[in-house]
């Protein structure tokens, strides 16, 4: 099997993950071994590659929005030889910690991360515990499917974070990988939405996708909004996004990390019962409400694909802002840079 490997953190710039040939996969009790045929390109991918995280272990694969099918089985699980299955960031659990038995095991003492912890889906094999992948309908395609399963998971956690409802006014903060999935589901739930991001092409592509106010990060809606999604790294940012919210209203920052949090102005910013929360990782239920829902409204990303031994390519076009939604690596026969049709509105 070719895995791609990175051997020294640092900016991708260069090539930071070397294609080496590896033994083939067995899976363990509990496992399955999965022939990947597309990963999605993450940015937690990227801070884990330029060391914006500490790293867990050395000569790590990264990729966690996998889609393959199930060569193997390891003893004890169910899932058949053959089916078509996704792998996201959250690789498995303790299932015994106080967060895990309240239901919240996104919060787990113990987590493990799908290429962070273990080897992920930069390769043409991995292995998975069988509690931890998700079964794919036939609606949507590997590489339609592959950007749903971190970019497309996260979002739809955050809307429910924010506690985002149907009709409501939401505000995402950021128009990328996530935020373009996030915009349909908005859509299908009825809710006016109002785009702010930084550069022409960015809102250019929002407005394609059906957005009903769109402007940079720092412009106010011109009506105030119920729930805000921030998806950009920037403290700035979620200011921006509390400055544009009635009384009572929510900022949910879907960020792994933010570079700081500037001081602001409590009484006009914060005061009225306006909230923040913070979005950390997902649950299972999570990814398997949002993959049904996908499925059911033909959630199709817009996404470049790039085959395997172009991952860095794939990798620097994500980190440059290079291209409009997701990035997909791919082990299928599928052309590089094809895009796949916009979600519709």
């Amino acid at each position: 099997m070719m895995s791609a490997v990175l051997v020294d953190p640092g900016s991708i710039a260069t090539d930071r993950l070397v294609l080496e040939e590896r033994a083939e996969l067995v899976p363990a009790a509990g496992q399955v071994l999965i022939d990947v045929r597309a990963c999605g390109v993450c940015r937690t991918d990227l801070h884990i590659i330029e060391g914006e995280l500490a790293p867990h272990r050395p000569r790590i694969v990264p990729g966690h929005q996998i889609v393959g099918i199930v060569r193997s089985c390891g003893d004890g699980v169910d899932v058949a030889v053959g089916t078509r299955v996704g792998v996201s960031w959250l690789g498995g659990t303790d299932g015994t910690c106080a967060y895990c038995m309240m239901g919240r095991e996104n919060l787990c003492d113990a987590p493990v991360f799908t290429g962070y912890d273990v080897d992920g889906g930069y390769a043409t094999m991995v292995v998975a515990r069988a509690d931890f992948v998700y079964p794919l309908r036939d609606e949507l395609s590997d590489t339609d499917v592959a950007p749903l399963l971190c970019a497309g998971i996260i979002g739809f956690r955050a809307l429910r974070v924010a506690g985002v409802e149907p009709g409501d006014r939401v505000g995402l903060y950021g128009f990328g990988a996530s935020a373009h999935l996030a915009l349909p589901v908005l859509k299908h739930w009825g809710c006016t939405v109002a785009i702010a991001t930084r550069g022409q092409r960015h809102r250019a592509f929002a407005q394609r996708l059906g957005a009903d106010w769109i402007g940079s990060e720092f412009d106010r809606p011109p009506f105030l909004l119920d729930r805000a999604v921030t998806f950009a790294p920037a403290g700035d940012v979620v200011v921006a996004a509390l400055g544009a919210l009635r009384k009572g209203g929510v900022v949910a920052i879907n960020a792994i990390h933010l570079d700081r949090m500037p001081q602001f102005d409590y009484d006009t910013l914060l005061w009225g019962e306006r909230e923040i929360r913070s979005v950390a990782n997902m649950t299972r239920d999570d990814a398997r409400d949002f993959l049904e829902l996908a499925a059911t409204i033909r959630l199709r990303p817009t996404a470049t694909v790039y085959p395997f031994e172009h991952v860095n390519d794939a990798l620097r076009a994500v980190k440059d802002d290079a291209i409009d939604g997701a990035a997909v690596v791919t082990m299928a026969t599928e052309p590089a840079g094809r895009a796949t049709a916009p979600p519709a509105p």
